[in-house]
């Protein structure tokens, strides 16, 4: 009869957090308020107040920062964004930012 030997092998992982990335908003002449509030609420999930706040900030200060998020994804929204914006008819500028 044969002898079994059993081994046991631990692997070890370290997963590293991916790389974020900014989505960075920039003021415009012609892109509505409520719009870029819009978009903030329904492509970047902020609340009404936030969504406010950051559209004034880029409002008051040419450009702000909406989110950090993995490159797919900040393309992703920015993308969207942008797509919408140009099917409204505004010049509106989202960009990711590293």
């Amino acid at each position: 009869m044969a002898s079994e030997t059993k081994f046991e092998s631990k692997t070890i992982s370290k997963l590293k957090e991916p790389k974020q990335y900014k989505v960075v908003m920039y003021n415009d002449d012609f892109t509505p308020m409520d719009f870029v509030v819009d978009i903030l609420k329904t492509i970047f999930n902020k609340g009404h107040q936030d969504a406010v706040a950051i559209m004034m900030q880029v409002h008051k200060g040419d450009r702000a920062t909406v989110g950090q998020y993995s490159y797919d994804i900040a393309m992703t929204k920015t993308q969207e964004a942008m797509h919408q914006a140009r099917e409204n008819g505004y010049p509106f500028q989202v960009k990711v930012e590293s």
